[in-house]
């Protein structure tokens, strides 16, 4: 009875001594999502959690990284206040989780065939101590139903889920297959924000580890323009045009950098009217935007009846890198 009595008094008092494990007061997240399929392969989110003074403030930055000839850079900023508290959104004290758990979830798959996913990054301050919680959510975590997911990884599955509802459709609801667009400038949504310009700085560069592509190197992928295609009249006979509107850049021909000639004919009336396209050469994707810009041209007067072989040129500006 003695013993008892003294095991449970050891236990109180070592339960009393113990320290206790801070709450954290806000946290940034850095999501990494990967797929087997693209370009682009990789898609970049930060979430920064605030307390604010009619709840929390959950802002997300996602960073796609573009493609030197033909995909731009795109930024995207969205942001709410809730009025949960952070300890509400968090539900379970990250500094609390041992160290060992976390690695021992990260080492479970090592030589697993793994398509698509996500590498899972909280820095949170631990009372003086700055903490990094990783999580690697594998494709079997999110599409499949007897996953057995563990509970820390399943906890930052759950975390994320909620903050992306919290602020709008993240990266698993946008489109599978990239919109290759004609355009040559970066895209940057709504004015620069001050965790903007850290993202940019390179303030949470740390919760992506040591890959090339990080938040400060997209910032700076951003601000290059795309190489604009050039794209010119070649020939036209028997006779030259008198006024000329030059075909856009099709899509399909910036994603695949086409560059060389498109051939075509046409008919051309007394008035100088163009008709009756016919494509004699170049890919068929290169087609529609041609024959738009060819009907629209015009040709001298008073001259008989006329059939017109042309030539387009397209060079897309990209200088491929050695």
């Amino acid at each position: 009875m003695l013993c008892a009595v003294l095991f449970i008094c050891t236990l109180a008092s070592a339960q009393k001594n113990r320290p206790v494990v801070p709450e954290p007061t806000q946290f940034e997240i850095g999501r990494r999502t990967f797929f087997d399929f693209g370009p682009p392969f990789n898609f970049y989110d930060i979430f920064i959690v605030r307390p604010v003074a009619d709840g929390t403030s959950i802002q997300r930055i996602s960073l796609t990284p573009g493609d030197d000839c033909r995909l731009p850079a795109q930024i995207q900023s969205s942001s709410i206040v809730v009025k949960e508290s952070v300890g509400s959104l968090l539900q379970q004290n990250p500094c609390a989780i041992p160290e060992k758990e976390l690695s021992r979830e990260l080492k479970r798959c090592r030589k697993c065939s793994v398509f698509s996913g996500a590498d899972v990054t909280m820095r949170v301050r631990c009372g003086s101590t700055e903490r990094f919680v990783r999580s690697a959510i594998l494709d079997r975590d999110i599409f499949g139903s007897r996953s057995n997911t563990p509970k820390n990884t399943s906890w930052s599955m759950d975390l994320v889920g909620r903050l992306d509802h919290a602020v709008g459709p993240g990266v698993m609801e946008r489109p599978a297959v990239s919109n290759f667009t004609n355009r040559n400038v970066s895209i940057h949504e709504g004015p620069e924000s001050a965790a903007e310009r850290d993202a940019a700085a390179g303030e949470y560069d740390a919760l992506f580890g040591t890959s090339d592509e990080n938040p400060s190197t997209i910032y700076r992928q951003a601000q290059q323009l795309l190489p604009a295609p050039e794209v010119s009249l070649r020939s036209s006979a028997p006779v030259s045009p008198v006024s000329v509107v030059l075909p856009a850049y099709s899509p399909l021909g910036r994603a695949t950098q086409f560059s060389g000639l498109v051939f075509f004919t046409l008919d051309v009336d007394r008035d100088g009217v163009p008709s009756n396209f016919e494509m004699a050469g170049g890919p068929p994707f290169m087609r529609a935007e041609v024959e738009q810009a060819a009907l629209q041209w015009r040709f001298p007067k008073d001259l008989i009846y006329l059939h017109v072989t042309a030539a387009i040129s397209y060079a897309s500006g990209c200088k491929k890198k050695e």
